[in-house]
């Protein structure tokens, strides 16, 4: 459903796909919440909400819950096993104190997904950002910000962009309006580099660029900026992200998702062609 994050702990994408895990091999095996609860000593909501991923997985809770379910040997084992890793804390935890709840949700997605598409028209997404245009951006967004807690919030967006060089890299499409490659972020020299790199990424295999000019004329995405992540497993459905001032809304309702995925669609076939990006970022890059 849609949902605005609440403050809290943040549950990666492998606790979410364990739990819808645990919830089909308890129905699999027609155990009641009630009957599941009693197995472990604990109210039937703590069940619903390990289904749901609202708490960490205990392995004695899980192992007795796995053995009520009729899992064994091998199986069991493997569950365990992930159990355990999605029990460790995500690599930005250690940015703890400069990232929000609500976003390291966002960085959880990021981090797990195999295809990453958005619309921005404000600004170059924060996967494809220069340290210095990051600074400019970053520095607008968190003006009390002392240096250092400002650096901190640098090093961890590019600790982010580690993500396009792994080598499981998710595909990478954006559609950037005309209006961020004019606005001077940082000044001219930070905007012409900023611009270089993105000529640079356009060569790394999984990224895919296209600039929706002015001349295109209205476009279905004016309502503002989004991002879709799709993922490879089959328990965790399609989810698209969206943010406000304070906080951020994560939609995984089908009907919702699929009406943003055609809209990115219908933006794809308006947009430049991506064959031509190089061209209109190098005719972009001499107006700073």
């Amino acid at each position: 459903m849609s949902e605005a994050r609440p403050a809290g702990a943040a549950p990666t994408v492998l606790r979410r796909v364990l739990g819808k895990r645990l919830r089909r091999l308890r129905e699999r095996a027609k155990v009641s919440f009630e009957e599941a609860a009693r197995a472990i000593e604990v109210t039937p909501l703590t069940v619903r909400r390990m289904e749901k991923a609202e708490v960490g997985l205990k392995i004695p809770y899980l192992k007795e819950l796995l053995r009520n379910y009729g899992v064994r040997g091998p199986e069991m084992e493997d569950f365990l096993a992930l159990a355990r890793e999605a029990n460790q804390p995500g690599w930005w935890h250690q940015f703890r104190d400069v990232l929000p709840d609500w976003f390291s949700v966002y960085v959880s997605l990021e981090t797990e997904a195999t295809v990453i598409r958005a619309y921005e028209p404000h600004y170059v997404p924060g996967l494809l950002q220069t340290e210095d245009y990051a600074r400019a951006v970053l520095r607008m967004g968190f003006p009390s910000d002392t240096e250092e807690e400002l650096e901190r919030r640098i090093a961890l967006r590019v600790k982010r962009q580690g993500l396009l060089t792994k080598p499981d890299a998710p595909t990478i499409w954006a559609i950037l309006d005309e209006t961020v490659l004019h606005r001077p972020v940082g000044g001219s020299r930070v905007m012409r580099d900023q611009i270089d790199h993105l000529i640079d990424t356009l060569d790394v295999p999984k990224v895919r660029l296209q600039i929706m000019r002015f001349a295109a004329g209205p476009h279905p995405g004016a309502f503002g900026p989004f991002h879709y992540f799709r993922f490879g497993f089959s328990e965790l459905p399609d989810v698209v992200y969206t943010e406000s001032l304070t906080g951020a809304v994560y939609v995984d309702k089908p009907a919702e998702v699929v009406a943003y995925l055609e809209v990115l669609d219908r933006m794809a076939v308006q947009a430049e062609p991506i064959g031509d990006s190089s061209t209109i970022l190098a005719e972009l890059r001499k107006e700073h």
